[in-house]
């Protein structure tokens, strides 16, 4: 794993913090208003969030394949989406949902083998 750029994992990081929210948060934030407006305010912040995941998909496809690269991020949305899932969206974890991130991570460990 000594191929990974952690600029590109803060990166990743901050873009799924806030696409978390664009993509959920309307649901607990906005659930009455228009939905034209949701999409309006979603876009404006996916927006905000393609600030931080092109920049972290250029200098990552620089020291990553793009195979690493998706399994990066995907291993990184799952360990912001839990706590987001739980602490913004008050929704409990189930067993299912950690044998999935069991599967997540050691796809990041197979795609990072030698």
């Amino acid at each position: 794993m000594n191929n990974i750029n952690w600029i590109t994992v803060l990166l990743l990081t901050c873009s799924n913090l806030v696409m978390s929210y664009a993509w959920y948060g309307h649901l607990r934030s906005m659930g009455s208003a228009p939905l034209w407006k949701v999409i309006l305010v979603s876009w404006c912040i996916a927006l905000f969030e393609y600030c931080f995941m092109i920049p972290a998909n250029r200098i990552g496809s620089k020291t990553m394949s793009l195979e690493q690269l998706k399994i990066t991020q995907e291993a990184i949305s799952l360990l912001i989406f839990v706590p987001f899932s739980m602490l913004v969206m008050k929704q409990a974890v189930s067993w299912n949902y950690a044998a999935a991130a069991v599967c997540i991570i050691l796809a990041v460990f197979f795609i990072f083998r030698g």
